[in-house]
């Protein structure tokens, strides 16, 4: 008898970062009623982070696409209106562009506590956001087989999301900053290759036996599998300011998945590349974003990356249509045509030099700009 199917469910967790609207700068210790009024909108499903200046949002389990658009939404207008009351305002960002991380607090929580004690001044450094995607893969053997293979594709993903190009007041040159931040942590990056779930655990065990780590949720890679939930969490993207890219990146991911199981159940297999490979693309995208195209390890040379755009697309048709994903999967061609939320905010901030703003004003526009962009087609968050 055929193995079942996955079931491919969808959760989506996303990390904002709180504003003063007078100041537009991080807001280092919100107000402790303010983080309660955001968690009682949304039970269990709005959370603070590691630090005192971001939140943490998580749809429930999603059946589709449709389903976890729904859920964002209400997650985001929840918590920019409760956040208004306070003069406050969440940002869908990877970075701040101008907030420095030396003054932030870390939110005092044993696991927090364990990690600003473990890390030192890397973990400080924090200052950063991401998105992270659950897709549910019940079979854990066909978890580990879909990570080994998705991780070629994870730079796509990165491209298409980036929203850090900005650090400390500085463009930095890259169009995720974030990851350069996270990569001074240990077990970050592209995990290695297993051959089934049962070697993963074996490895995992020996750091926890070694005392070093308590469980799986401490493996911080771009891709693994949840210590959690039956699912495979993909991690490398920067938060999406716009709601529709976060359901573009999510829905490319669990077509990339549903395609390669496809592909599976015919034994036939994506080819694998070792991680000096799939790190090249991974710095590409890090630093480009897809301005200047990815390695395509087949052709053996840099392709345009709207050229492999068009291939994916073509190579997903069939998964996007049973997941009902084609409009969110062909709305990257949007993205690519507009800039990411990183290509974005270096425009706004250019312009406005250009109009003769200062450097200090510009990148208080970019804030305005992340704002309102956070609540892009979203009805107005309520004020009260």
């Amino acid at each position: 008898m055929a193995a079942p199917a996955p079931s491919f469910t969808l959760g989506i967790e996303e990390e904002y970062l709180l504003v003063d609207r007078q100041t537009r700068d991080i807001v280092p210790d919100p107000p402790e009623d303010m983080l309660e009024a955001c968690a009682a909108v949304a039970p269990e499903q709005v959370h603070p982070e590691f630090l005192r200046c971001q939140i943490e949002i998580g749809t429930r389990v999603c059946a589709d696409l449709s389903e976890a658009r729904t859920e964002l939404a209400r997650l985001r207008r929840s918590v920019a209106g409760v956040a208004d009351r306070y003069g406050l305002a969440p940002i869908a960002a990877s970075t701040h562009p101008f907030a420095v991380w030396l003054p932030q607090k870390h939110t005092n929580r044993d696991r927090y506590n364990m990690l600003a004690r473990d890390i030192g001044a890397p973990a400080r450094r924090l200052m950063i956001c991401g998105m992270h995607v659950h897709v549910g893969i019940e079979d854990e053997n066909l978890r580990i087989d879909l990570m080994n293979q998705v991780r070629y594709f994870l730079p796509h993903l990165l491209a298409l999301s980036t929203s850090s190009p900005f650090w400390q007041g500085q463009d930095s040159g890259l169009k995720s900053y974030r990851l350069a931040v996270w990569n001074e942590l240990p077990r970050t990056g592209m995990p290695e290759e297993y051959q089934s779930f049962g070697e993963f655990q074996q490895q995992v065990g020996a750091l926890v036996d070694a005392g070093v780590i308590e469980d799986a949720t401490k493996l911080w890679w771009d891709i693994r599998p949840s210590g959690r939930f039956p699912t495979l969490e993909m991690r490398i993207s920067d938060i999406c300011t716009r709601l529709d890219d976060t359901l573009t990146v999510a829905a490319f991911y669990v077509c990339l998945l549903r395609m390669l199981w496809r592909l599976r159940r015919g034994n036939v297999a994506w080819r694998r590349y070792r991680n000096l490979l799939l790190e090249e693309n991974r710095w590409r995208a890090q630093r480009y974003g897809f301005d200047a195209g990815l390695i395509d390890f087949g052709r053996g040379g840099i392709v345009p990356y709207g050229e492999l755009l068009e291939e994916l697309i073509g190579l997903l048709r069939e998964d996007a249509e049973a997941l009902g994903c084609v409009e969110a999967i062909e709305n990257a061609r949007g993205i690519v045509a507009r800039g990411t939320s990183a290509h974005r905010q270096v425009a706004v901030y250019q312009e406005a030099l250009a109009a003769g703003a200062s450097a200090e004003d510009a990148l208080k526009l970019v804030v305005d700009w992340l704002i309102g962009e956070t609540l892009h087609g979203l009805e107005p968050a309520a004020a009260g």
